[in-house]
C-alpha cells in the first residue's frame, strides 16, 4: 500500500483503490485536480481499479459523489478495469453523475448524514472487492 506522487508510481500496483471527495458542483477536491494530469498519460491496461467517494447527500444531493464519475471516466478511458459498483439504495439525493444502472461507480459514503452506516459499507464493500479480486484471479 502507498501514496502516490505522480503517473509512473501507478505502474507499480496491480490494484488501485483510488477515493474523493465531491466539490461545489460535481468537481474533484483540488489535489486530484493536480493528478489527473498524471492519469491522462497513465496506462493502466491490466491494472484493477476500485473507487469510492465522499458526499453529502442532503446538502449537496444534486452533486452527491459525482467527482467520482469524473475519476471512473478516465481510468476506464485508460484501459483499466473497474471493480466494487454499489448499489444505490439507501440513499437520498437527487441526482448524481456516478450512477449507472442504478449503481454507484463506486462506494458512496455520507459521513454528514449516514455516518452510523459507514463502518457496515466499508466491510461490505472490502468484502465485495475480496470476492470480485478472487473471480478475476
Amino acid at each position: 500500500m502507498g501514496k502516490l506522487k505522480n503517473g509512473d508510481d501507478l505502474a507499480k500496483y496491480d490494484l488501485l483503490i483510488l477515493g474523493t471527495s465531491t466539490w461545489y458542483d460535481g468537481d474533484l477536491q483540488d489535489d486530484w485536480d493536480s493528478f489527473m494530469s498524471h492519469l491522462k498519460v497513465a496506462d493502466l491496461r491490466g491494472k484493477t481499479v476500485a473507487l469510492f467517494g465522499l458526499g453529502d447527500q442532503e446538502s449537496y444531493g444534486s452533486d452527491y459523489v459525482s467527482g467520482m464519475r469524473l475519476i471512473y471516466d478516465m481510468v476506464v478511458e485508460k484501459g483499466a478495469n473497474v471493480i466494487g459498483s454499489w448499489e444505490d439504495e439507501g440513499y437520498s439525493y437527487e441526482s448524481s453523475a456516478s450512477v449507472m444502472d442504478g449503481k454507484f461507480v463506486g462506494l458512496a459514503l455520507d459521513e454528514e448524514n449516514q455516518n452510523e452506516l459507514t463502518d457496515g459499507r466499508i466491510e461490505t464493500w472490502c468484502d465485495q472487492l475480496e470476492t470480485s479480486l478472487k473471480v478475476s484471479a
